[in-house]
């Protein structure tokens, strides 16, 4: 059975498709950006901070969805300048800690001006 979830404190979704799918016993979050969940605007702020509000998007969506960072298997990071890598990696390594899941991580190009990150990620929660 595929649920489209989408739970509550989780920024609007800017294009036609759900925050986060549950298929059997998997969870697939959409890719997020520093979207401020409570004005539904992009932060433009640094990568530091960029990262920081990203990972709290997905935190959020996990939770909404009964799961946790602690649940996530994979992540895809896409950063605008793969010079930032170092200060991205940082922030990312305060919200995983020693649950760390595989990663990909690849320099792009993304379409909203200021944008510097965006990342999805795949986790393994059960139904109750």
């Amino acid at each position: 059975m595929i649920e489209r979830l989408t739970p509550s404190g989780s920024p609007v979704p800017r294009g036609p498709y759900s925050p986060a799918v549950r298929a059997g016993d998997f969870l697939f979050v959409s890719g997020q950006g520093p979207i401020d969940p409570v004005t539904n605007e992009m932060f433009t702020g640094d990568i530091r901070q960029q990262t920081r509000l990203t990972l709290g998007n997905i935190q959020r969506i996990l939770e909404g969805c009964g799961a946790s960072l602690a649940d996530v298997v994979k992540c895809s990071v896409f950063l605008q300048d793969g010079g930032e890598f170092a200060a991205m990696n940082e922030v990312y390594a305060e919200f995983f800690g020693a649950d760390k899941p595989a990663r990909t991580t690849v320099e792009a190009r993304f379409v909203a001006p200021g944008m510097k990150i965006e990342i999805d990620c795949v986790a393994w929660r059960p139904k109750a």
